[in-house]
């Protein structure tokens, strides 16, 4: 599997050397084996590439988000889950807006419906390929037709934030598709989303960390209870090895699944 869906989130003050108290960032990255999560004062491009590493070669499902735009388009798959949120906000607008909204969100529906057609078994992969394709086509049509209809610079009209959020979706089309031309991508960042769910709740229980010692162990912590739990492992043993390990020697157990 080449894939991580990619997220962050607001998570407060991550460093008590900021007298400021910037509001941090927890980001995670998934994999089918491993989820990691760092914690930092930034959601910039830099983050994300310390989070993924230089010369990161996979595919990366994310939002639309600028902090993605450094990776090529081959490398992304747009969120759909996010996209039909910015397609809604534009069906519910006035006069022109919302028939195109509406127009995109059927093709949505018809794309997704192929989709459970072959998540259920009933088609198989190239036949999901040959069926979403004119969808595909009509769905960029659409958006370029909104285009070439056009708004005023500076315009500040419901129908001018249309044609934006449309031109911006056609600069990162080819990302839209990559679940249909790789048969492991997953066409939203859903899991990312539900990952990060159990650390915001825990943030507003706790009222998150103060010091930048606590933003790399909370990290750590969530990183190795997230995965275990996702593989199947004991969390208690494998915290029980890690501890015997460190304190009286030994080889410290792996997060891999089969290392």
């Amino acid at each position: 599997m080449n894939t991580h869906p990619f997220h962050n989130t607001s998570v407060g003050n991550a460093d008590g050397n900021n007298p400021t108290g910037k509001r941090g960032w927890l980001w995670v990255a998934m994999s089918p084996d491993v989820t990691v999560f760092l914690q930092g004062l930034s959601r910039s491009a830099a983050a994300a590439t310390e989070l993924l590493g230089h010369g990161f070669g996979r595919i990366v499902v994310s939002d639309r988000f600028s902090t993605y735009n450094h990776l090529p388009t081959q490398q992304r798959q747009l969120c759909w889950t996010h996209l039909i949120r910015d397609l809604t906000a534009i069906s519910e607008r006035s006069s022109a807006c919302a028939g195109f909204g509406d127009q995109l969100l059927e093709l949505q529906r018809q794309l997704f419906e192929q989709l459970h057609r072959y998540k259920d078994k009933t088609i198989d992969w190239p036949a999901l390929q040959h069926s979403s394709q004119p969808i595909r086509l009509a769905f960029e049509a659409t958006l370029q037709q909104v285009v070439e209809l056009g708004a005023q610079r500076g315009e500040r009209t419901p129908w001018a934030s249309t044609v934006r959020t449309c031109q911006k979706l056609l600069k990162v089309a080819d990302a839209l598709w990559t679940f249909l031309e790789i048969e492991e991508i997953e066409p939203t960042n859903n899991a990312a989303e539900r990952a990060l769910r159990p650390a915001v709740i825990q943030r507003k229980v706790s009222h998150g960390v103060q010091s930048r010692q606590g933003a790399i162990c909370r990290s750590r912590l969530l990183t190795v209870t997230t995965t275990l739990r996702q593989q199947g492992r004991d969390v208690w043993q494998f915290l029980e090895q890690a501890w015997v390990a460190h304190h009286h020697g030994g080889v410290m157990p792996s997060l891999l699944p089969n290392p």
